[in-house]
C-alpha cells in the first residue's frame, strides 16, 4: 500500500481516537473536580466543542502529512501536540470574540487561560498520546507489518 495513503488512514483513526479521549477526559475531569468546562456563561455552549473539533482537525492534518515518513517520532509527537493546543487556543479566542461583547484583550486572555487550564492541557496530552501510537503503527506498516488475521482467514488447514 502507498505510504501516503497509509499515513492518512492511520491519521484518520488517530483523530477518531483523539476525539474519544478528549471527550472522555473532559467528562471525567468535570465530574470528579465538579467544575464546568467553561466557567464564563456568556461564552455559550458551542465555543469549546468547535475549538476541540478544530484541534482534532489540526491533529489529523499534522499526522496525515508527517506519517508518510514516520522515522522522526519525537518531532511528530511534539508538533502534533503543539498544533492541537495552538488551534484550540486560537479558535477559543475567536469564539469568545464572536460570542461576547468583550474586547480583544479579554478574548485573548480567555483563550490563553482556557488553554493553560485543566481542560486546555488535556488536548495536547491526548494528542501526544495518540500521536505516539499512530507513529508506531505507521512505522510497523512501513516495515512490512500486516494486519491481524481472523482464524478463518488462515490457509494453513484445508
Amino acid at each position: 500500500m502507498d505510504p501516503r495513503r497509509t499515513a492518512w488512514v492511520v491519521a484518520g483513526f488517530a483523530a477518531a481516537l483523539d476525539v474519544a479521549l478528549v471527550v472522555c477526559a473532559y467528562g471525567f475531569v468535570s465530574l470528579l473536580a465538579d467544575v464546568e468546562v467553561v466557567a464564563d456563561p456568556s461564552v455559550g455552549v458551542l465555543v469549546v466543542p468547535v475549538a476541540v473539533g478544530a484541534s482534532v482537525l489540526a491533529l489529523l492534518l499534522t499526522l496525515g502529512l508527517r506519517l508518510a515518513h514516520p522515522e522522526r517520532m519525537a518531532a511528530t509527537v511534539v508538533l502534533s501536540a503543539f498544533a492541537s493546543w495552538a488551534t484550540l487556543v486560537v479558535v477559543a479566542v475567536i469564539g469568545h470574540l464572536s460570542s461576547t461583547t468583550g474586547g480583544v484583550l479579554e478574548s485573548v486572555a480567555f483563550g490563553i487561560l482556557f488553554g493553560l487550564g485543566w481542560f486546555g492541557l488535556l488536548v495536547p496530552v491526548a494528542a501526544a498520546l495518540v500521536s505516539v501510537f499512530a507513529v508506531l503503527v505507521a512505522r510497523g506498516r512501513d516495515h512490512g507489518m500486516r494486519r491481524p488475521r481472523w482464524p478463518w482467514e488462515h490457509d494453513d488447514e484445508e
